[in-house]
């Protein structure tokens, strides 16, 4: 077939049923563009890819010390959990550590974001709660947060609450954003949710990475490197924590062994963190690098396509670890009898920027 610039397509039979727009931004941790695909600045509501950030928040106001919350609980406030027995235990125990109820919580409840899971529930007529959201635990993190600063936590999740006012400055400072430089709307899990231009995302990613780089080799290193080196390293060594069984979060990090992290946002968003590899050096950085994916639709599935065809195409990890994914990368297309129908086929070119 014939590529269809900035774009992955589904077929049937080979005739293109559906093409889908692909926005990404590929910078290194000084956030210069080094590649991109369609328009890497676009305006993005980055949804959950936003967490760690908001994460570092939590931790920067001494809640985890207060509490005792340990790396494991870090990555489930990174997450967006399937709602697994170990996503909502985990997250039942972090309430209990922070002395607060699961009707304290302002996330609602909601089908799993596995199919496993959900039909469990259907078929044990169970009623998923608050503390079943997938945004569970990154709420607990909140109620954390504000019990340590002095605030209170009847209405932790509103826009002038003093925790998200915090999160909303943590946010425009690991982007690099002037104050005021995010937009801001209302997430599916009810806390704030930011939006700035895509390769600003790709920015928070590489300066997630190259913490974890600095931090390893530099004794001196700030604590908000320290923080962001932590957070790094939670997800990449709870990556079933951060997304859970089949999921993609989960198999990219366990494949790549802790050489990146990867986190999903609603509606089509992912962002990438690299840490300093031959690969970013091939890409044209001196360290770490972040790649921040919009699919203009929407489209999950096609996100991680388009995610796996970056990766393809930098050559970034070995044929090994991207081989592990395969199934994510060119899924076919089935149909109610098992019979492949058709085919997804990434129809893009990753571009150099262009430097004036």
């Amino acid at each position: 077939m014939t590529k269809t610039q900035d774009h992955v397509f589904t077929d049937r039979g080979g005739v293109i049923e559906n093409r889908h727009l692909i926005h990404a931004a590929i910078v290194d941790a000084q956030g210069t563009l080094l590649y991109s695909v369609g328009d890497p600045s676009r305006m993005t509501l980055v949804r959950s890819t936003a967490k760690p950030a908001q994460a570092l928040a939590v931790l920067e106001t001494g809640a985890f010390k207060q509490f005792g919350f340990d790396d494991a609980d870090l990555a489930l406030m990174c997450a967006s959990h399937n709602g697994e027995d170990r996503h909502i235990f985990r997250a039942l125990a972090m309430l209990a550590k922070v002395d607060a109820r699961e009707e304290d919580l302002r996330c609602g409840g909601h089908a799993a974001l596995s199919a496993a899971v959900n039909k469990a529930w259907i078929k044990s007529d169970y009623t998923p709660t608050e503390i079943c959201n997938n945004c569970s635990g990154k709420h607990v993190g909140m109620l954390g947060g504000a019990k340590v600063i002095g605030a209170a936590i009847a209405d932790y999740h509103l826009p002038a609450h003093p925790i998200q006012r915090r999160v909303k400055r943590v946010v425009e400072e690991l982007c690099g954003l002037e104050t005021d430089g995010c937009q801001w709307g209302i997430d599916g899990c009810n806390l704030p949710a930011p939006a700035f231009p895509l390769n600003y995302l790709s920015k928070m990613y590489a300066a997630l990475a190259a913490a974890a780089d600095s931090v390893a080799v530099d004794c001196s290193a700030s604590p908000r490197e320290r923080g962001l080196s932590r957070i790094f390293h939670a997800m990449t060594q709870y990556p079933e924590l951060v997304g859970g069984e089949g999921r993609f979060c989960t198999a990219l990090m366990e494949a790549f062994g802790g050489s990146l992290v990867g986190k999903l946002g609603a509606d089509g968003c992912y962002a990438i963190g690299i840490r300093a590899s031959e690969a970013t050096n091939r890409a044209g950085a001196t360290g770490a690098i972040g790649i921040a994916v919009k699919v203009e639709d929407g489209n999950i599935g096609i996100l991680y396509a388009a995610v796996m065809e970056i990766l393809e195409q930098l050559q970034i990890g070995t044929p090994d670890a991207r081989g592990r994914l395969a199934g994510f990368h060119r899924p076919v297309i089935t149909n109610s009898a098992g019979v492949v129908t058709g085919h997804t086929s990434p129809g893009f070119v990753v571009k150099p920027a262009i430097i004036f």
